[in-house]
């Protein structure tokens, strides 16, 4: 089970950029609209300052982090949902992850061919507008078919339609399907709609340290508040140019501009959080992994993420968590301090749970 993100967003907003710098990966940049035809896949280490921590106590021979696979999707344009710019194309790609991080333009520049001036919320506005359209006309064929089936006297499509035509209703009002009530939101992630998927902002700013200053950034983070979204600020070109130094260098850099942690991670954090995630880690053969899954997943799940033989044969899993391990020392220190739990079948993994689990081959 993997977790993706795709970015999204107008053309030349920084999102091939900042995809580069998520994941090191040398996707095409350049200042004119469709630079990025064919989405770029790439994988983002998720930072994590509890896996540093329990290496330097357990000393492995091998740190594996947990990662968020990331999606450089092409630049969206108005008429999107009609096929401008191929947009059906674009929108499928869409359609193929689990959550989008939208690139919102905050910076000036000559180089850079656009519609008008600078202006996040109605570049915001128009990517949304086409995530709407899309789903619109998905629910209106839905309807016109659900409505044939009323008038042969189908009570499931008769309660069907009710549900549908509400969902019509709120997304025809500009509301994005993930904001209506839980019952019709189920509902619109059956469909597939786009706009269901979570979403968070990202204000793309031209220098580092500018984002509480910057007018640009304050209006999209203005707007995330009110449609009850998150909303995070980096500059796209420095974190891709610190991509390029070692980690001494980068933290050199980072201090010289007061900077505490790089925009990157708040990104692949937050991108973590929208995806409703969790970590969990395992020290197995002079290995340290950490794992991702979702929230209130259950033991034998959680093993079945390491291998499915042991959730097949899941017997217990040995739980301690991290604040409690960073205490005693060592595994070996928290066995004797009986720090360490038994959990059975019906245990939901904890953020930050250290298992070893226990199963017949």
């Amino acid at each position: 089970m993997g977790f993706n993100c795709g970015i999204v967003g107008l053309p030349n907003a920084g999102k091939s950029t900042i995809f580069n710098a998520l994941t090191s990966a040398r996707a095409a940049v350049a200042p004119y609209p469709f630079c990025t035809i064919n989405p770029h896949e790439g994988i983002a280490p998720v930072p994590d300052l509890r896996l540093d921590k329990i290496a330097r106590l357990t000393l492995p021979k091998k740190v594996t982090p947990t990662t968020l696979e990331v999606w450089d999707i092409a630049g969206l344009v108005k008429g999107a949902s009609k096929g401008e710019g191929l947009g059906n194309q674009f929108l499928s790609h869409i359609r193929a992850v689990d959550a989008l991080i939208h690139v919102v333009r905050c910076f000036e520049a000559e180089d850079v061919a656009g519609e008008g001036g600078v202006d996040p919320v109605r570049d915001a506005d128009i990517v949304n507008t086409e995530l709407l359209l899309s789903d619109v006309e998905i629910v209106a064929r839905r309807i016109a078919k659900l409505s044939k089936l009323v008038k042969t006297g189908d009570k499931d499509a008769r309660d069907e339609v009710e549900i549908a035509e509400k969902l019509d209703d709120r997304l025809n009002n500009g509301i994005p399907a993930r904001r209506i009530d839980e019952h019709v939101t189920g509902y619109a992630r059956d469909l597939g709609l786009l706009t269901v998927k979570p979403m968070l902002y990202v204000a793309n700013i031209s220098e580092p340290g500018e984002g509480a200053s910057s007018d640009y950034a304050k209006a999209l983070d203005d707007l995330a508040k009110r449609e009850n979204v998150p909303a995070v600020t980096i500059c796209g070109k420095l974190e891709d140019e610190l991509q390029e130094l070692d980690e001494e260098e980068k933290q050199s850099f980072l201090r010289e501009y007061g900077i505490e942690r790089s925009g990157l991670e708040t990104l692949i954090t937050a991108g973590y959080r929208l995806l409703g995630l969790i970590t969990f880690y395992t020290v197995v053969s002079d290995e340290l992994r950490a794992w991702t899954v979702k929230k209130g997943t259950k033991a034998p799940q959680a093993a079945g993420k390491i291998h499915t033989d042991m959730e097949r044969g899941f017997i217990k899993a040995e739980v301690i968590c991290f604040d409690d391990f960073i205490e005693a020392g060592s595994l070996h220190h928290a066995r004797e301090k009986g720090a360490i739990g038994l959990e059975g079948k019906e245990y939901e993994v904890s953020d930050g749970d250290i298992v070893t689990f226990k199963f017949n081959v």
